[in-house]
């Protein structure tokens, strides 16, 4: 102990030093800033119906479903679903159809519901699907639900 003690004032005014001078500013590693996500149409690979929905506001949560419907208009069969968000402008979308089988007693229909914060605002009249082939369907608008 005794051959470490010339050698203790030293530590110490070191140790001193070094916690009385100012925090030197140490540089973040830069991490690379989020670009901005650039607003196009979403790629769509595969058969589908393709449109716009219009009047949608925006931060609107959209359910777009291919209903298999028997005669009195009950749903009985879900046939492809999509979720989108709305933003304010028209909101192109595209249900996938897979290699599925149109039900012989069944009517296919598109239908669509817009809630916000939880509460339904919209809805889509149901649209009668002919058959299940590639379609454009166009511009369809929401109506306000009851």
């Amino acid at each position: 102990m005794n051959r470490y003690l010339p050698f203790l004032p030293l530590a110490l005014s070191g140790l001193l030093a070094a916690c009385a001078s100012e925090p030197t500013a140490t540089t973040a590693p830069a991490t690379p800033t989020p670009t901005e996500i650039e607003a196009s149409t979403p790629v769509i690979q595969g058969p589908g119906l393709r449109g716009e929905l219009l009047g949608v506001a925006a931060g609107a949560d959209v359910d777009l479903a291919l209903l298999g419907v028997d005669m009195r208009g009950r749903p009985r069969a879900l046939l492809g679903q999509v979720h989108l968000r709305g933003n304010g402008e028209a909101l192109p979308f595209h249900l996938p159809l897979s290699n599925l089988q149109a039900p012989q007693d069944l009517r296919l229909e598109l239908r669509g519901r817009v809630s916000q914060s939880g509460r339904l605002v919209q809805r889509l009249p149901a649209r009668t699907i002919v058959e299940l082939s590639d379609q454009d369907l166009g511009a369809l608008q929401l109506v306000p639900a009851p």
